[in-house]
């Protein structure tokens, strides 16, 4: 499966959230809610989540590390240009 879009909303002064992203995947089905998180070893990019009973939940994430790698890469890629 290919990222086929990305989309950065990129934000200013929230600490370390740098921006939020929504990916489109092999043109056929979107997710929103990604974030770019600034940490100690740079950027990183989490899945949407909710929280509950005070623990974040994702609610989409993908399931082989090869998938994790391939959105990660094409968000951070994305970011980067901006």
């Amino acid at each position: 499966m290919n990222v086929t879009g990305v989309k950065i909303y990129k934000i200013e002064g929230k600490d370390k959230l740098r921006a939020t992203a929504t990916i489109t995947l092999e043109d056929a089905f979107m997710v929103h809610g990604l974030k770019i998180i600034e940490g100690e070893n740079g950027l990183f990019v989490v899945m949407p989540a909710v929280k509950k009973n005070g623990v974040f939940k994702d609610i989409a994430h993908p399931v082989t590390s090869e998938m994790r790698n391939t959105i990660v890469t094409a968000v951070l890629e994305e970011y980067n240009k901006q």
